[in-house]
């Protein structure tokens, strides 16, 4: 059903394609096999906006990356940058990492 609503999408011929939970409730071979469409679509220009939980699918896709912790931007970089953040660390673990 995912990968259905991601072609009627994509039938569109967008400029830019907003999607919102694209992986929820998907075993780990869809979520590949999105992962691997949207990759194309974004190699090809397409410029897209992803809500998504499934920091694996998002890591392995984004250029850029913004965290929001209750409505509040708290951290905006690249994937490796935003999982080194303190505040992403303290929002999502509990606990900021020792400086060593």
């Amino acid at each position: 059903r995912k990968l259905v609503e991601l072609a009627r999408a994509i039938a569109q011929k967008p400029a830019i394609l907003l999607l919102d939970e694209p992986v929820a409730g998907v075993n780990p071979q869809e979520a590949r096999e999105v992962a691997r469409i949207v990759g194309k679509l974004r190699d090809a220009g397409i410029s897209v906006l992803l809500v998504e939980h499934n920091m694996e699918f998002v890591m392995g896709l984004a250029d850029r990356v913004t965290v929001l912790d209750f409505g509040n931007r708290i951290a905006c970089g690249t994937p490796a940058e935003v999982q080194k953040d303190p505040n992403v660390i303290r929002a999502y673990l509990g606990a900021v990492e020792d400086a060593a």
